[in-house]
């Protein structure tokens, strides 16, 4: 399968470094609006620097990354479907709920693979806590908690074009949400406060949030979100069953556990979402091939992108 990437920042970086690694994809191409990035990127991985119409017209381009700015997701998608590309977008497909829902149509009217970057889904502690829940180690489940903490706040800047806590972090937690539940939530309950940054206040955002929310049936789950973590990227799952309970807890920095008479001291979690989510990242690129080539339809769509951002704009709307 031949790729080209649409952005040369961070989260490209990795991307394109998991697309050169497997064995059935092939980075074709790289596309960025800053030339000097997009030139660097492509020659670090031996391969072209393209213009975004160029790619689009190529046919031995098989699908694009878009993995640029959040602004210009929705017009790649619909350019890219429009030309017959199979997508891999990074979340969200855009801010605008409205915005959305139009490229879910424009999806429905040119159907290619398409599939969203809700990474999460493929770390490998949380995949086999949904594998065990599906296979009924937990009977019927009842509540979910989700717990997602930061080490640290982002700049001011990027939090003012982000789209906010609930659109930008707690996504991730209201897809996991939805994932692990398996029904739609209709009802949606947020609190909000600043307590790591008055900056993120001026800035018309909260650093710190829970959402409780139900569903038809009466299913229940619970997010927690902060801003600040000291103790390192915090990232736990509780699922509450009819039979019984199972968490994922932290992943950390190693398994070393020292025990003396003073106490029983372990590692703290990884502090960077990176290190934290590299194996998820390796996983839900293999999980795109697998898409594409053998047709797999189990990855996060945009359906999925859809539903989860009326979750957060039903929060926001609450607290903002």
């Amino acid at each position: 399968m031949r790729v080209v990437q649409f952005g040369a920042g961070r989260i490209g970086k990795i991307h394109a470094s998991n697309i050169s690694a497997h064995p059935r994809s092939s980075l074709y191409g790289i596309v960025d609006p800053v030339e000097t990035a997009g030139k660097a990127l492509a020659a670090q991985y031996d391969t072209n620097f393209m213009h975004e119409d160029e790619a689009l017209a190529d046919p031995q381009v098989d699908a694009v990354v878009i993995a640029s700015a959040t602004n210009v997701h929705a017009e790649q998608i619909e350019r890219a479907a429009s030309a017959g590309k199979a997508i891999f977008c990074e979340k969200p497909i855009d801010l605008s709920l409205e915005r959305v829902e139009g490229v879910v149509s424009h999806l429905a009217a040119n159907p290619v693979p398409f599939m969203l970057a809700f990474n999460r889904r493929f770390d490998p502690n949380f995949r086999e806590l949904k594998r065990q829940i599906d296979a009924g180690a937990v009977g019927e489940v009842e509540m979910v908690t989700v717990l997602s903490r930061d080490p640290g706040a982002p700049p001011v800047d990027y939090i003012k074009v982000s789209g906010g806590l609930f659109r930008d972090m707690m996504i991730h937690d209201f897809d996991m949400a939805r994932w692990l539940v398996g029904e739609e939530f209709t009802t949606v309950k947020a609190f909000g406060s600043n307590l790591v940054d008055p900056a993120i206040g001026t800035a018309g955002d909260v650093d710190t949030a829970v959402v409780s929310m139900t569903t038809n049936s009466g299913k229940l789950a619970s997010i927690s979100n902060s801003r600040r973590a000291s103790y390192g990227y915090d990232q736990r799952i509780e699922v509450h069953g009819t039979k019984g309970m199972i968490q994922a807890q932290n992943v950390l920095e190693s398994t070393v556990v020292t025990s003396t008479e003073d106490g029983v001291r372990s590692e703290k979690p990884m502090h960077f979402f990176l290190e934290r989510y590299a194996a998820a990242y390796q996983a839900e690129w293999d999980g795109f091939v697998r898409l594409v080539i053998d047709g797999e339809r189990t990855m996060p769509n945009q359906h999925d992108g859809l539903e989860s951002l009326r979750l957060a704009e039903a929060a926001s709307a609450q607290v903002l």
